[in-house]
């Protein structure tokens, strides 16, 4: 049996009393690692609450090479938890379809996500939103151009982005480094973004939602991480009252 749960947003609060159930009767316990993380949960924590290792998975373990998950789950239970809700990762949905073909039976447990949180935390009306985009971190001297393009994209249908912003072994990527980075894409393709909302911590007792340029929002303290961008299309007028209010905009 191989259990996909949903930590959540935040820390281990979040973790719904189903996933709870799952981890307390699991005989091997994974963590997805590269998507995202528990701002307020470590993995020390992790361990000590649920009484039992955790081992953490990169990319790699899950799309080349997840024979260790894959047997666990064959040999008994195994829970595979992920950072948000599971199954928003496509590469978590073909990790369930190889256990599928192996004959192991999965279950869901999902779990607050980003993708509608921070949405909900700005006050944009989640059916507005066309596709989300990823905004990676600059390698030598190539830099991201397709968030550009998603955005530009989606303004022309007047909906809303989301834009993910990078997270590395070591390193997230903060909102002023995204919006230089967007702005000078941005620039070089003729695009103008008016207007940003930057948002961070979703989901913990202290985020940050602020509205506005790209100036503005380099001035503001978002303190640490994680961070992530929403680029809106026009604003409905309740969309626009409430960055208002909560924002600043």
């Amino acid at each position: 049996m191989l259990w996909f749960v949903g930590l959540g947003l935040w820390d281990l609060e979040d973790v719904s009393l189903r996933g709870r159930r799952a981890i307390a009767d699991a005989d091997r316990v994974f963590l997805e690692g590269y998507t995202s993380r528990l701002g307020g949960a470590a993995l020390a924590a992790m361990e000590a609450a649920w009484g039992r290792p955790v081992t953490v998975l990169s990319r790699v373990d899950v799309e080349s090479r997840p024979d260790e998950v894959l047997e666990a789950a064959r040999a008994g239970k195994a829970v595979f938890l992920v950072p948000g809700d599971p199954m928003v990762s496509t590469t978590h949905v073909d990790l369930r379809l190889r256990a599928q073909a192996l004959g192991i039976e999965t279950r869901i447990v999902h779990g607050a996500s980003i993708a509608t949180a921070a949405p909900g935390l700005a006050g944009l009306q989640n059916y507005r939103f066309g596709p989300a985009t990823s905004l990676p971190f600059p390698h030598g001297r190539w830099r991201p151009t397709s968030p550009v393009t998603a955005i530009r994209e989606n303004l022309q249908r007047d909906l809303h982005t989301l834009v993910y912003l990078d997270i590395q072994p070591g390193r997230c990527m903060l909102i002023p480094e995204a919006l230089d980075l967007l702005e000078a894409a941005a620039e070089e393709t003729g695009l103008e973004i008016p207007l940003y909302v930057g948002c961070a911590r979703v989901g913990s007792p202290d985020p940050v939602v602020a509205a506005g340029t790209a100036d503005r929002l380099r001035g503001v303290d978002f303190g640490g991480p994680l961070h992530i961008l929403i680029v809106p299309g026009e604003l409905h007028v309740m969309e626009r009252e409430y960055l208002e209010v909560f924002a600043g905009l």
